[in-house]
């Protein structure tokens, strides 16, 4: 079952599995819900998710690096007292110490399904230290703004890196 931010909001029943688990985000500028709530702020507002950390890719959690290669430090949120790591500073992969900060960690990272955009190899990295480190992963699903289309040619083997993790196109269609 796929869902955004939104519903998990609205349906109490949905967070059931949460209850009693530490939750992480990660997120950017765009994530927010239909009312410009940004996700941290809606999600550290319910009373039954407990919110220990929070991760920001390049650009930063809310968008304070818009500068094009720009690395944010790790912080301690302001309003709501969590960590915030960094994946665009001095790591690009979560470190075994982040990963140990949360159970769960909810994904609201819109994109326009680019493979030259680094949130999907942001996205790779968490899926790939959650599994080594056993954690949960939710991808909050939104619909891509672009549509779906497909274009371009696949990443060629060898040719990897952070605008271009693996073998897919150019436009993924994905968000």
């Amino acid at each position: 079952m796929l869902f955004g931010i939104d519903r998990l909001l609205a349906e109490p029943d949905l967070r059931t599995p949460l209850k009693g688990r530490r939750v992480a985000l990660l997120a950017h500028p765009a994530s927010v819900t239909a009312d410009l709530v940004h996700s941290l702020d809606a999600l550290a507002a319910l009373d039954d998710i407990q919110l220990t950390a929070a991760f920001g890719p390049q650009h930063g959690l809310r968008g304070d690096k818009q500068d094009n290669m720009v690395e944010s430090p790790d912080f301690t949120d302001p309003a709501h007292g969590i960590p915030v790591f960094s994946l665009y500073g001095e790591v690009r992969r979560p470190t075994p110490a982040m990963m140990g900060s949360f159970d769960v960690i909810l994904i609201d990272l819109q994109d326009l399904g680019c493979r030259i955009y680094t949130f999907v190899t942001t996205l790779l990295y968490i899926l790939e230290a959650a599994a080594e480190h056993g954690k949960s992963v939710w991808v909050l699903d939104r619909p891509n703004p672009a549509g779906r289309p497909v274009e371009g040619l696949t990443l060629r083997e060898g040719c990897e890196s952070f605008v271009g993790a693996g073998p897919m196109p150019m436009r993924h269609g994905l968000t």
